[in-house]
Order: C-alpha cells, then structure tokens, then sequence
C-alpha cells in the first residue's frame, strides 16, 4: 500500500514538472515577443527625444535581441560544462559567434578572446603584453598616439612602475598621426604601438596598413583600438596588425562584452591580467556570458551585410546636418579631416555657444555631447581636441553629433532647428 502512495506521488510531481515547465516556456515566449515589440518601437521605451550620440553607445538591435533572448532564458547551460548537453549548446553558440566576429575581420576563430569590453581587451593587449616583455623581451618602450582612448592611455601608464618608458606619437591639425614623428620615435628599443582605427570624439580614420608596415620594418607589435571602427577597414591580415580590440555596444550589441584579436603567429602573446579556471586558452579566466557573446556575434554578422550601405546612409543623413548648421551658422568650423572619417561623426565648434550648457538646455529633446561618455565626468577640456591645436576656449565650444542606423531625415531636421534656436 506503502509504494502505491509512493508511486503515485511520483508521478504527481512527474505532471506538476510538466506544467510548470509548459508555463516557464508560455512567459518566456510572451517576454520575448514583449521585448522584440519594445526595440522594434521606440515610442515604448519612453524616450521621445532623438538620440544623435551613436559614438558613446549604439542602440541594440532588434535582430540581435532576438538571438540573444534563449540563452537569457531557456538555453542557460555554462559553456564549460563539457559534459552534458546543456553546456554543449552554449560552448557551440559561442563558437558560432567567435566565427562571426574573427570573420570580420579576416581572422581565425582561435584568435579571438571575449572580453568584458574594449576597456578591457585594450588593457590584456598593453598591460599584458608588457608582463610578456619582463620576461622575453629587452624592449621598453611603449608608443600611443596622442589621442587615445583614457584607457589606452592609463593601462601604458600603470607599466612606467616596471621600468616601461610611454612617449606619446603626436597628430597633426587633421587628426592623422603624424608619420615623420612616428619614424623617430620608432626605434629598435620599441615593443609596441597602440594607435585607435577611429576617433571616439573626432571620428577619424587613422591609416592602419602604413602603420603596421612601419611597426613589421622595426619589430615593433601594433596593437589597434577597433572600438569605433566597425565602418573602417580593420581587416588584421592587411593593416599587419598583431592585436586589436572590439567592443559589442558600439556596434547595436549588447554592452559589457568586447574582444581581443591575438595573432597566432605573433612570437610574443599577452600574459593574461584576470585569472582563474584557464578559460579561452587561459586568455581571460572567468565563465563566458554566453547570451552577449551570441549578441556580439550576431552584431558583426548584421554589420557584414549592412556595413557599405549603411555607411552611404548615415554619410547623406550627416552631410545634411553639416549643411543646415552651416545655413544657420556660417562661421561653424569642423575638427579633424572630413576626407577618412567615421561615416556618421560630426565634431564641430561654434564660437559663440559654450557646447555643455548648449547640450544642457536642449535636455530631454535632443541627446549629443562634448565628446566621449568615458570621460564625460570629468570638467577639464578634451585631450583630442587639444592634441589636434584647439585652445582650451575653442576645445569648450566644441561637440560631437553622431548619426547611425537608426536615424531619419526627420531627427536631422529638428536637431538642426534645435541647436540653432539658441542662436
């Protein structure tokens, strides 16, 4: 009698698992279409104001989203678990991803490394680099152009306390790096360069294959800050470069994911800076988020297909806008060349407006800013604009517009009209 009870419970739970189960998959269905439907339109989310700052982040796509959700929900295995199939179907999906990215940039699959994001695919590349050196290299000296990233420029700072020399390779009024300085400073006493493909702030496109021809002649490892350059040529195998950092969130992925490209026929390879279970060929130690690798993979993958035509898209929408600001203020000045540029940026001054009190007022109508977000915290003139000759007066009355793939003639027309209705 005791095992009748028994068995019937047993299969009491067998029925009450089912249904729960059924009711698990019916809400995460309901949560996906609901969160599908909130990307797809905007006037959900609250936010009515047009966001022309695509530079500091990018917003997720809805496709990518899509891609993402069941390993947010039901496919939530640990790609490390090697042993059942749960954990199979997360390690193939963040294999499937590392395919999509490495082909964006004519790599190989093994020579990408997720990271947290391009903060910290920018520090493996330097810090770790430079533990490498202590130990196979007699090179101390670190080059990185002038206007970096603050955390290209931080990470090449924290190795001064292990005897690294950091000299910074000026650039020219234009943006461009500075070629007759770069070949003094390129000496046999060179370990690596770290220059970016794209400004953050004045969108320029810096020529990466003469750089890295350069770096090859001397020996020297060229390490490449690619966290803007998704609309410029970042293709390793021709610009000769040896490591180069991605991030997810300027690209319509997901935030907190990025990447590292290491080449494998580098003879030097970065020590890793975070350890831990040896991950990724013990690269980066730590569980991989599998649901913003997918989402990472999947945005290079759209951006393989859409990257050309987007380009010209956005390129037409911020020819406009640089058009209609000139009929309103005709003395505007644009900073940095507009001949190799990121398709989308505009970075100008206004010699009568202060550009954070501008942006300030124009709060909640219209979103653009000073310069980059990384540093927006901190009240002190832009590092670029003073590297390309702006005074500390002329840095203060400068901004940066960034249009993407989510912009319309629309936001162009009323954001000219904004700005200038302080005139």
């Amino acid at each position: 009698m005791l095992s009748f009870f028994f068995a019937g419970d047993i299969l009491q739970s067998k029925v009450m698992i089912q249904d729960s189960k059924k009711k698990f998959h019916r809400k995460v269905k309901k949560m996906k279409n609901n969160l599908s439907n909130l990307l797809k339109n905007s006037e959900n989310t609250g936010n009515t104001g047009i966001y022309l700052d695509y530079q500091a982040s990018t917003p997720l796509d809805a496709r990518v989203l899509d891609k993402m959700l069941p390993f947010m929900t039901t496919e939530f295995g640990n790609p490390h678990s090697s042993e059942h199939f749960f954990g199979w179907k997360s390690n193939d999906a963040i294999e499937s991803a590392k395919g999509m990215v490495a082909d964006y940039i004519n790599a190989l699959e093994d020579e990408i490394v997720f990271t947290s994001g391009a903060t910290e695919s920018n520090n493996l590349a330097i810090i770790g680099m430079g533990y490498t050196a202590l130990d196979k290299s007699k090179r101390r000296t670190i080059l990185v152009s002038a206007i970096e990233h603050k955390c290209v420029l931080g990470a090449s700072r924290f190795l001064e306390r292990f005897g690294f020399t950091i000299k910074k390779i000026p650039v020219k009024h234009d943006g461009i790096i500075d070629f007759e300085a770069l070949n003094e400073l390129l000496t046999d006493d060179v370990l690596l360069v770290s220059t970016m493909a794209t400004n953050n702030e004045i969108g320029v496109n810096q020529p990466l294959e003469k750089i890295g021809i350069m770096c090859k002649e001397k020996g020297a490892i060229f390490h490449v800050d690619a966290a803007q350059g998704a609309y410029a040529n970042i293709d390793v195998v021709e610009n000769h470069v040896d490591m180069l950092s991605l991030s997810g969130h300027k690209i319509y992925g997901p935030k907190g994911i990025g990447a590292l490209y290491i080449n494998q026929a580098s003879e030097l390879k970065p020590t890793p800076i975070i350890r831990g279970g040896g991950q990724q060929s013990g690269y980066r130690s730590g569980t991989m988020p599998t649901f913003l690798v997918v989402g990472m993979g999947e945005a290079f993958n759209l951006m393989k297909d859409l990257k050309e035509t987007e380009a010209q898209y956005i390129s037409d929408l911020r020819a406009k806008l640089l058009e209609g600001l000139k009929a309103k203020f005709p003395d505007i000045k644009i900073n940095g060349t507009m001949e190799s540029r990121h398709p989308g940026n505009l970075n100008v001054m206004l010699s009568n407006r202060d550009a954070r009190d501008m942006i300030l007022s124009l709060q909640p109508k219209i979103a653009f800013s000073t310069g980059s977000a990384c540093t927006s915290g901190i009240q002190e003139p832009s590092h670029v604009l003073k590297a390309i000759g702006l005074t500390t007066e002329e840095a203060e009355h400068s901004f940066r517009i960034t249009v993407g793939r989510f912009s319309n003639m629309d936001d162009i027309n009323t954001a000219i009209e904004l700005i200038s209705g302080r005139n």
